[in-house]
């Protein structure tokens, strides 16, 4: 949607090439905080680069200019991505109100039009019914009414110009929807003094945590410090583990992996082999911006941003005590995300999730507890 003046595999290239103007394309995907802070003063210390990115925090840090690639035109605005945000909001509402303005104001010129027009018709029509002498007044009469008609008609035709103007880039995004069961106990998830280890490498210990029913409780840490594998094993894979791990009888779990390399095949086969309903599914997915041609397609495919959405829509379309999501943001677009925001804020499901986006933490978690590595 935007381009802003400003993977691990690229920070070791974007350190070396000091004196090179810099085109980076979404740095921060897979990046921890803790690098994409990193990267973000290293960059606003460079005096030019052109960057893809949509993290708003990320943005706000290192760039001074952003480049907005809108539906009818290409705007360039000085300033980072808030205050960008911000000016478009603020257009987009002056634009929405002048709209439905001109909508009022042109249904009723037209009437006005339309009853003008009728009154001249019918006084031209009384002539051949008045006195000779009368005539020429009767004439004159219709006459000048017609014309106040095509002033009218005249004045109609430019405000529909000018409205046809408006709201071209304003991004239309429709509300989500989700709908959280209600467990009947308040505690869903207790984990006390956990560990987690591979092949005799312990990933984290002495980890303790209480999930409860409500809460939107964000994992924090580092690449490499267990948060997917806490959250599979809070959702019952076989993961290699000390300590005690309680997750309440009966809890229903939806979960989003990190990982979307799996996904082959059809919506329609992938939706059947989830069991949601494939019709709810495309819905969400159509909210989410998807093209209908995307449906025809195999998933193997897609974007590494649509295979995300065809797992969060999934996510949505199932009825869960619990939705356990890991890095639902990495490629996913800003509209996209203040989407996902006000969901979950209109719905407040109960969440446990890792995600890197500071911005969206910020604004949905209401626990935030951290993995030490």
């Amino acid at each position: 949607m935007f381009s802003a003046f400003c993977s691990r595999n690229l920070l070791a290239g974007l350190f070396l090439r000091k004196n090179n103007f810099l085109l980076i394309d979404e740095p921060t995907n897979h990046l921890d905080m803790a690098a994409r802070e990193t990267v973000a003063k290293y960059l606003n210390g460079k005096t030019g680069f052109i960057l893809v990115s949509h993290d708003r925090a990320f943005l706000d840090t290192c760039v001074n200019y952003i480049l907005s690639i809108n539906k009818s035109n290409i705007e360039i605005q000085k300033g980072n991505f808030s205050s960008w945000y911000m000016n478009k909001k603020l257009q987009d509402n002056y634009e929405t109100a002048k709209n439905y303005g001109l909508k009022n104001e042109i249904k009723r010129l037209t009437i006005t039009a339309r009853e003008k027009a009728d009154w001249s018709d019918r006084i031209e029509a009384t002539k051949i019914w008045t006195h000779q002498a009368d005539r020429g007044y009767i004439g004159h009469l219709a006459a000048k009414m017609m014309k106040k008609s095509k002033a009218i008609e005249r004045r109609t035709e430019r405000e529909i110009e000018e409205k046809s103007k408006l709201l071209k880039n304003i991004e239309s995004s429709e509300p989500l929807k989700i709908h959280p069961l209600e467990y009947h106990a308040q505690r869903l998830v207790t984990l006390q003094n956990a560990a987690v280890s591979y092949d005799e490498t312990e990933v984290f210990s002495g980890f303790s945590l209480s999930l409860m029913q409500g809460d939107r409780l964000a994992l924090m840490g580092g690449n490499g410090s267990g948060k997917s594998s806490l959250l599979k094993l809070i959702c019952g894979e076989s993961i290699p583990h000390s300590g005690t791990v309680t997750v309440a009888s009966g809890l229903i779990i939806s979960y989003v992996p990190q990982d979307t390399s799996f996904l082959t095949g059809s919506l329609d086969a992938y939706a059947a082999e989830q069991g949601i309903d494939v019709t709810l599914f495309k819905t969400i997915l159509r909210k989410l911006d998807f093209a209908r041609v995307q449906f025809e397609k195999d998933m193997r495919d897609y974007s590494a941003g649509q295979k995300k959405k065809a797992l969060i829509a999934r996510s949505l379309c199932q009825r869960a005590h619990l939705y356990v999501w890991d890095e639902p943001l990495n490629y996913i677009d800003v509209i996209s995300r203040v989407q996902i925001e006000e969901l979950i804020l209109t719905y407040k499901p109960t969440l446990l999730f890792a995600e890197h986006d500071r911005t969206f933490c910020n604004n949905i978690a209401t626990q935030v507890i951290a993995i030490a590595h």
